[in-house]
């Protein structure tokens, strides 16, 4: 039977067995599942990145984006979950589904490499790749010592 909602839960850990019209969040983990909406009992995994799904949260009200095309399983449901709302789309044809994948693939290995070339041009520019904080002269511990050696060496 088709669902029309989804209450969602929060969790550390995604539970092995899944309840049938709950979405279950683990935001530590960014990831959400759920069974399909369409009854066929499916697992659904999705994982939450700028390049997959997006989840949006207003306290106990979500939504995922973009739609969720369960291609790979024989129900090829394919469905939104819109503040706690399951939306149902079309079904995509075999070349619909295939271009929605070559995109998808695309879109991941541009963002990928837009993250090194930022990485690499923060390494050049004395940047640590950590969230673009200076990197430190030697460490901690050289200047630790420098700092001690004003007090212990004569001048």
């Amino acid at each position: 039977m088709r669902l029309t909602s989804i209450r969602p839960e929060f969790m550390e850990f995604i539970p092995r067995e899944l309840n049938e019209g709950v979405l279950y969040v683990s935001e530590r983990y960014s990831t959400a599942s759920h069974k399909c909406a369409c009854g066929c009992g499916e697992r659904v995994v999705t994982p939450l990145s700028p390049v997959d799904w997006q989840l949006q949260r207003d306290g106990n009200v979500v939504s995922l984006r973009p739609s969720i095309g369960n291609w790979r399983y024989a129900c090829r449901s394919h469905y939104w979950i819109r503040r706690n709302q399951i939306r149902w789309a079309k079904q995509f044809t075999a070349e619909e589904i295939s271009q929605v994948q070559q995109r998808d693939l695309a879109d991941k290995a541009r963002y990928i490499e837009q993250l090194n070339m930022q990485r690499e041009a923060n390494v050049h520019d004395g940047l640590d790749t950590k969230g673009g904080v200076p990197a430190p002269a030697g460490g901690w511990r050289r200047r630790l010592l420098r700092w001690l050696r004003r007090f212990w060496e004569p001048e």
